[in-house]
């Protein structure tokens, strides 16, 4: 506040300012820091409580960029519920990778990516084309929303077919709610790079119901119907639950010891699990997330990349940096996998710069690049990586490492390979064995957070 004695003092205190103002100040805090302050003063009470301006203009200068903040929700949930929610689920944009078995089915893919929706989030899955191009395809996978009464709703997509919602979510979810190709899923998270899909059996859709579908709460485990008692939770692998269902088991066991028909009645709860079973769509998966996916100054090649591998068909390499310098570079679809070799990898990276000496040139150019075979692939063919002079630095790669064969105990070989390494002036690279005669040049999968050359398979 102004000292009135002093002529000269021209401040004011915060709570001088107009209402408009301070919640536009407070809007730059985290909640925590506005929770503390809102402790010093009941006024600031009722600002910290206003959700219609303060946490409306949290999330507007947060995400507003990104995503339409009115439209979550059917507009009918709270900012500040939206706030707690969009600042989980940030995290997930970017590149996530599975991390768990292989899945031959194809419903499960390698790599996904998440991006913003207007009021939704979406994963889809990406894979490379096989039509001997550099393009990928790009198909939904996981769709992640908000329903009108505030209710975290997630679909699974197994084939990839569902139509992208452009207006409400609420509204499109009501609708994609009859196609048997989604599975309600909850999405587990296990810290900031790590999460869990696992189907969610507590999820119901009724057509019947005034709402259109209805969700039962992790922290609800009994929901009074008008028609029948439910009990929910034990399946839903939520926190919570696991008291509930415990208590629900033993009152079961001791009921079925005391009642007469006891074994009858305890062999009819495990025929039901064995058709909840069979009517089961989606084995619990586990994926990580993708961090170091683009390259930079200090790590050149780091990130992800797509390159024709020898065979000719389009793969996707992730190329890492370890603690003490060292380069190695896997495939994505092996990355699940303990025993896969990498494709390459050395321990001390040491760059040449050019000019190159004469055996060097003589390596680069003797060597085919390869690309892909579809002739109107025209973007790539014109910047095509040819002579020398297109090279900025030279890597040695003298990779080493012990294979064990699984299933022959005590079989164990020692893989050499030499080759080379090509840092390219356009910021790409390319890679090859001196046993080979080709080098596998590789492209970014992804700039700026979009991808590159991408077809949506709908």
């Amino acid at each position: 506040m102004a000292n009135p004695e002093d002529p000269t003092d021209s401040s004011f205190s915060f709570s001088e300012f107009p209402e408009d103002i301070q919640l536009c100040i407070l809007s730059f805090l985290s909640p925590s820091e506005i929770a503390n302050f809102a402790c010093t003063s009941k006024r600031f009470v009722s600002l910290f409580r206003n959700d219609a301006k303060l946490w409306f203009a949290m999330c507007q200068r947060r995400w507003g960029s990104k995503t339409q903040i009115k439209k979550w929700g059917g507009g009918n949930i709270t900012y500040k519920h939206l706030y707690r929610t969009l600042t989980e689920w940030e995290n997930l944009i970017g590149f996530w990778r599975l991390c768990s078995r292989p899945d031959f089915s194809g419903q499960c893919p390698r790599l996904i990516i998440f991006e913003w929706g207007p009021s939704f989030l979406s994963g889809s899955r990406v894979c490379p084309s096989k039509n001997s191009t550099y393009h990928v395809t790009k198909a939904p996978f996981l769709w992640m929303g908000i329903s009108p009464d505030g209710q975290i709703v997630n679909f699974l997509d197994l084939e990839g077919q569902t139509e992208i919602p452009y207006g409400n979510f609420d509204s499109w979810l009501e609708f994609v709610c009859l196609d048997q190709n989604l599975v309600p899923v909850n999405v587990n998270f296990m810290g900031n790079d790590h999460f869990i899909v696992e189907e969610n059996s507590t999820f119901w859709h009724r057509s019947k119901n005034k709402d259109g579908f209805r969700r039962s709460s992790s922290s609800t485990n009994l929901i009074e119907d008008s028609e029948e008692v439910i009990v929910v939770g034990a399946e839903s692998g939520t926190p919570g639950s696991l008291p509930d269902r415990l208590v629900s088991e033993m009152y079961t066991h001791f009921a079925n010891r005391t009642s007469p028909g006891g074994d009858r009645a305890s062999r009819r709860p495990r025929k039901k699990e064995k058709e909840r079973q069979a009517r089961r769509k989606w084995e619990p998966e586990h994926f990580l997330k993708v961090v170091d996916c683009l390259p930079t100054a200090d790590k050149p090649l780091q990130g992800l990349w797509k390159g024709v591998s020898g065979d000719m068909n389009l793969d996707f390499y992730l190329v890492k940096y370890d603690e003490i310098g060292g380069i190695i570079c896997q495939r994505v679809g092996d990355l699940s996998s303990s025993y896969a070799p990498p494709v390459f990898w050395t321990s001390e990276p040491m760059f040449m710069e050019s000019p190159f000496s004469l055996e060097e040139e003589h390596i680069y150019d003797d060597r085919i690049h390869l690309k892909p075979l579809a002739a109107e692939d025209r973007v790539h063919s014109q910047h095509a990586v040819t002579g020398i002079e297109m090279v900025s630095h030279i890597l040695h790669i003298n990779s080493s490492y012990n294979l064990t064969v699984p299933g022959l105990v005590g079989s164990t070989g020692l893989q050499r390979g030499e080759g080379r390494i090509w840092q390219y002036r356009n910021g790409t690279f390319g890679f090859g064995f001196l046993q080979d005669h080709f080098i596998i040049d590789l492209n970014h999968i992804s700039h700026d957070g979009f991808l590159l050359d991408s077809m949506n398979l709908l």
